[in-house]
């Protein structure tokens, strides 16, 4: 390195910066003569330049882009298929998949449903396939096991395992279940009726339905509201051995909250399912009574047979006579459901203890109030998510009375200190199976005459 600066300072020194580029130029002049001369000696003996190799490989280059093009376009087909099966599986209340693509193949006793595309096989070979249980209540694991499993699967136009149709319909098809917990009047409403307004509403009646693990009691008592859905035959989807082919179809249903519809994530709302209530059974009012001195407002004393029933129905009802209501006390008749609902209807008040029979409420007129009774058992959240918020989501006014110790007839059965009635946070820390054992099956309400009078009368001075 020393050595190098010592001779590139010796020649700075030797020549001026004139003479150094005169040379710089000579050099590179003397560089290009040599080279000139070595090329025009040795051509005979040089080979001709790879021009046709470089234009093999262009082409190659090109055919090259053409194959990955057509897997660009392969994929983007696949894409597109994929596109038109919106699959939602990650929902918190149900999963359902919504089919828009025009082939729609349904085989009932393989409980599968085939989407035929156009894409080649081998770009549907992955990530093709969905397993669905048709029931909104994706939350209870232990109902969940009871749903029929139905499998949603992209298959190509080309696939040899493609089923042929036996029946084409002209509309596109809605499948759930009716299994489950649907037998319970709450649940009928929440886990299959709300949610199948809330996915069917759309088409206008110009919709199948197919129903899996269809009890035939339970579609007679909501035909009405079936019907005004769908103006085909409803089709026990597990007895078909055919292939029915439609348009497009959702499998499962769509589901928001209990007993609600969120309607920033729909177009639709509560008002409007109670409006198709009113317009099915059909129901003549809209709005609860305003008391100006003329009329007495009606209260509905909900009764129950079995458990959280009132063993002073008929003092209660008395005692709201007294203060100027026309009290009716009536337990809803497990298939009757049309007659129930216009006495709902023709009330102002509904007052009954937490229990599927204050699903009724979806009757009332709107500024009705539902009076919720809630029994021993640190039960506060249930009635606030099941019936409470639901209340006022439809437009209803809620009030909700807790039951004081010697309002229960839990004490009959336990001594004084027992934790039962001291800490029913230890009983719930035992289970659901636990808690709804004690405090929702074997749990009757005395109300305190005094204390329940005055929850009347608030009730009243809400409809003023």
């Amino acid at each position: 390195m020393e050595t190098k600066m010592m001779y590139e300072t010796i020649f700075a020194r030797s020549f001026s910066r004139y003479e150094q580029k005169k040379l710089g130029y000579g050099a590179f002049a003397g560089c290009l003569i040599i080279g000139f001369t070595i090329f025009t000696v040795f051509k005979p003996y040089l080979g001709p330049l790879p021009v046709l190799n470089l234009r093999l490989s262009i082409e190659g280059f090109k055919m090259l882009m053409v194959e990955e093009t057509a897997v660009v376009q392969q994929l983007e087909m696949g894409r597109r298929e994929r596109e038109s099966c919106v699959c939602n599986i990650m929902d918190r209340r149900s999963e359902f998949c919504e089919i828009s693509n025009g082939d729609v193949r349904v085989h009932g006793n393989s409980s599968t449903i085939f989407i035929v595309s156009s894409a080649p096989m081998e770009v549907l070979a992955e990530n093709s396939s969905w397993s669905i249980r048709p029931y909104a209540r994706k939350g209870d694991a232990s109902v969940m096991k009871r749903i029929k499993k139905f499998t949603v699967k992209l298959i190509s136009d080309r696939d040899h395992r493609l089923p042929h149709c036996t029946q084409n319909h002209s509309v596109p098809a809605v499948l759930f279940s009716v299994g489950g917990y649907a037998g319970n009047h709450f649940h009928a409403f929440s886990d299959v009726l709300i949610p199948l307004f809330l996915t069917s509403r759309q088409f206008n009646g110009e919709v199948q339905f197919l129903v899996t693990q269809k009890e035939l009691w339970w579609i007679e008592k909501f035909r009405k509201l079936l019907r005004g859905l769908s103006r085909y035959p409803i089709i026990d989807i597990d007895r078909e051995e055919g292939i029915h082919c439609f348009s497009g179809a959702i499998v499962g249903l769509k589901s928001h909250k209990e007993l609600q519809i969120d309607p920033s994530l729909s177009p639709y709302s509560m008002k409007d399912f109670r409006q198709f209530l009113r317009s099915s059974y059909s129901l003549k009012r809209t709005t609860a009574i305003k008391i100006t001195g003329v009329g007495k407002p009606r209260l509905l004393i909900i009764a129950r047979k079995k458990s959280r029933s009132f063993t002073n129905e008929g003092e209660i009802a008395k005692m709201a006579r007294s203060l100027g209501y026309e009290a009716i006390v009536s337990e809803p008749n497990g298939t009757e459901i049309a007659r129930f609902a216009q006495l709902v209807n023709s009330c102002d008040v509904l007052m009954g203890v937490h229990g599927a029979g204050l699903t009724n409420m979806v009757f009332l007129p709107e500024n009705a109030v539902l009076i919720q009774v809630v029994p021993l058992g640190g039960l506060e959240w249930m009635a606030k998510n099941d019936f409470g918020e639901p209340a006022m989501d439809m437009k209803l006014r809620y009030i909700e009375y807790k039951i004081k110790e010697e309002e229960s007839s839990l004490i009959e059965e336990y001594p004084h200190e027992h934790p039962v009635l001291r800490d029913p946070y230890s009983i719930s820390k035992m289970g659901w199976h636990e808690t709804r054992s004690v405090y929702l099956d074997k749990q009757n309400v005395k109300l305190d005459l005094n204390r329940s009078r005055d929850t009347l009368l608030q009730a009243i001075q809400l409809l003023q």
